[in-house]
């Protein structure tokens, strides 16, 4: 298989999550924008406690290292675009409308712990042709968070200059994203758009592979989550 060479980001996919981890259908329940400037995906890492075995003449008999846990990843998602619903998918923080019912803006209030979204990302690649499928017309690189919680928007600096907004979260393990409720992946030697052939495992946090099937197109508004996995869930 070819060896990618991962190049900027070029599109996210935020999705409403339940507090269970399970993908919420309806006609509010997403955003696409490639309107951002950065996601950092950090690594939450508990040392193992290491346990050593030593003689009363101070030598060391024995040594076993400890085994480190992975809490999860450190979301920090810089954008430009100030959108009252993706803003809100995020955070949970309450939509402000105008008199015809459009969103124009969001409050700023205490923050719902029980909220939560899913991240995806695509990524451009570049060198190898990893475009295996015969009908595919381009490859990316895609990332899944199925599951983060606790979304603040960081602080907020209004001068001459542009204007970004910084949003932090954690990741999750476990939740009932499944194989997702969107086709991310090539169901077929012909390129058939799918959804992921099969879930996470309970205690992943993240999955990254290559695919042929493009980003969504991006949106200014909410966009519906719905199809075959709205019904069977």
């Amino acid at each position: 298989m070819p060896a990618p060479l991962i190049s900027n980001a070029a599109t996210v996919r935020i999705t409403r999550v339940d507090g269970c981890g399970r993908p919420v259908c309806g006609e509010d329940s997403a955003f696409v924008t490639d309107c951002f400037a950065s996601v950092s995906m950090a690594a939450n890492i508990e040392e193992g406690e290491d346990i050593q075995f030593k003689a009363a003449n101070g030598r060391q008999c024995g040594f076993k290292r400890g085994c480190p846990t992975l809490n999860g990843y450190d979301l920090t998602f810089t954008f430009f675009q100030a959108s009252p619903e993706l803003i809100e998918i995020m955070t949970g923080s309450p939509v402000y409308f105008d008199y015809e019912g459009k969103p124009i803006g969001f409050d700023s209030c205490s923050i719902p712990c029980n909220s939560g979204f899913a991240l995806e990302v695509w990524t451009d690649v570049l060198g190898e042709d990893v475009c295996e499928e015969e009908a595919a017309e381009g490859a990316w690189v895609y990332f899944l968070l199925p599951w983060v919680t606790n979304g603040i928007l960081g602080d907020v600096e209004l001068a001459n200059e542009a204007v970004n907004l910084e949003l932090t979260g954690a990741t999750r393990a476990g939740g009932k994203w499944g194989t997702g409720p969107y086709d991310v992946q090539a169901a077929d030697a012909a390129g058939t758009p799918g959804p992921m052939l099969t879930p996470l495992d309970g205690s992943c946090h993240r999955r990254m592979f290559i695919t042929s099937v493009p980003p969504p197109e991006t949106s200014t508004t909410y966009i519906p989550v719905a199809g075959d996995f709205c019904v069977a869930s």
